[in-house]
């Protein structure tokens, strides 16, 4: 499935726009679908001593699905196809690397 494909079947499960604060919950829900990612690799590193092999591969394709969704929803809120989200997104990684900038701070390296 490409990104796009993945951003129109994610918003026939999505409220309209024209929900009240629909934004706000889109925002919310994806830092809290990243919190959660975080919360479990937290868990890894104090129970298991960094042993990322221990994570279940399952559980963590759920909740990368789930941080998905709401990237794809809120990405359409803003009319911006996830297909050039990607693809803006390596365009700009590419630049950094072929510059030397890949490690460091700041989106204007």
């Amino acid at each position: 499935m490409d990104m796009d494909e993945y951003q129109k079947a994610a918003l026939r499960t999505a409220a309209t726009r024209e929900k009240p604060h629909e934004v706000f919950h889109l925002l919310l829900g994806l830092v809290g679908e990243t919190g959660e990612i975080a919360e479990k690799a937290k868990k890894i590193v104090r129970d298991e001593g960094g042993d990322f092999s221990r994570w279940d591969p399952e559980d963590l394709k759920k909740e990368l699905g789930d941080t998905l969704w709401y990237l794809a929803v809120l990405a359409d809120y803003f009319d911006l196809p996830l297909g050039e989200v990607a693809e803006h997104n390596i365009a700009k990684l590419a630049d950094r690397q072929r510059r030397g900038v890949l490690g460091g701070s700041g989106d204007d390296r």
